[in-house]
């Protein structure tokens, strides 16, 4: 998008007492979050719930400062990016839950919509969305394949939860005037990698770069890890997490890619708009 650097975050800028740079972007994400609140909340994580709160204050910081006129066509030309889910069908599978699985994609979905709703009631019109990666062929889950395959079972998840996602910003559009969208298909991005790695270049895209054990992915990333020399040649940077060069790709895709990956436009296209 042309910005030397990713929007830095919303706590450190507010401890910092930078409020003003808030205005040119900024970062709300929490690591290990979800859309549920319940997900993650064993980490200390910032819920989703948490991070509009912090958004809305934003919002009325910037009318402050800009006038009311100004903050609301500021806040309507911005893009939010969102990028969510995995953790919670994470956590429906540690936790072994009992809910029918249609039941809790229709929860997460709900909850989606709660959110989106929210975000445009404070004046957001422009949303970057990404779906669910294939969560099931994360070095991670992996190693509880014997053989050393893809879980299935949470990439019938995955698929479920884009499809689903698909249906409720199709809904939304037509229900919220002036909403824009562009929804990353982030399981066809990284199972198309999956099954031709050789296009991309990489060696791995079963085995974490950095960790312990079987596929290296049996412990986390820490300084005493197994570390790989050559981290662009794969897929996964540690159990859970794509290295750097599987980002760049990804971001790459997300912008300029077609419908294959991104619909109903790409995020450049709904950058422009």
């Amino acid at each position: 998008m042309g910005r030397q650097r990713s929007p830095q975050p919303y706590l450190f800028l507010q401890k910092a007492g930078l409020t003003n740079r808030m205005f040119s972007g900024i970062n709300f994400a929490s690591g290990a979050s979800g859309l549920l609140d319940v997900t993650g909340k064993e980490l200390n994580i910032v819920s989703m719930s948490d991070q509009i709160k912090q958004f809305e204050t934003v919002c009325s910081n910037l009318t402050l400062v800009k006038g009311q006129d100004a903050a609301k066509n500021m806040l309507a030309k911005s893009m939010i990016a969102i990028s969510v889910g995995s953790n919670d069908i994470f956590g429906y599978f540690e936790k072994r839950s009992t809910v029918d699985p249609l039941v809790f994609i229709g929860s997460l979905m709900a909850a989606y919509e709660c959110h989106i709703n929210a975000l445009y009631e404070l004046g957001a019109r422009k949303f970057g969305i990404i779906s669910v990666p294939p969560i099931g062929c994360c070095p991670s889950q992996r190693i509880y394949n014997s053989t050393g395959g893809c879980l299935e079972i949470e990439n019938t998840f995955a698929r479920a939860f884009h499809s689903s996602l698909d249906a409720l910003l199709k809904k939304l559009t037509s229900k919220l005037s002036g909403l824009k969208y562009a929804l990353g298909n982030s399981y066809e991005m990284t199972i198309n990698v999956i099954n031709h790695p050789k296009l991309f270049n990489f060696k791995s895209v079963d085995t974490a770069c950095c960790g312990e054990g079987l596929l290296n992915a049996e412990k986390t990333c820490t300084p005493q890890a197994k570390l790989c020399s050559d981290r662009d040649t794969y897929l996964f940077w540690d159990l859970y997490h794509p290295t750097q060069y599987a980002s760049e790709l990804a971001a790459t895709t997300l912008y300029n890619g077609g419908p294959q990956f991104v619909t109903p436009i790409n995020f450049a296209q709904l950058a422009a708009y």
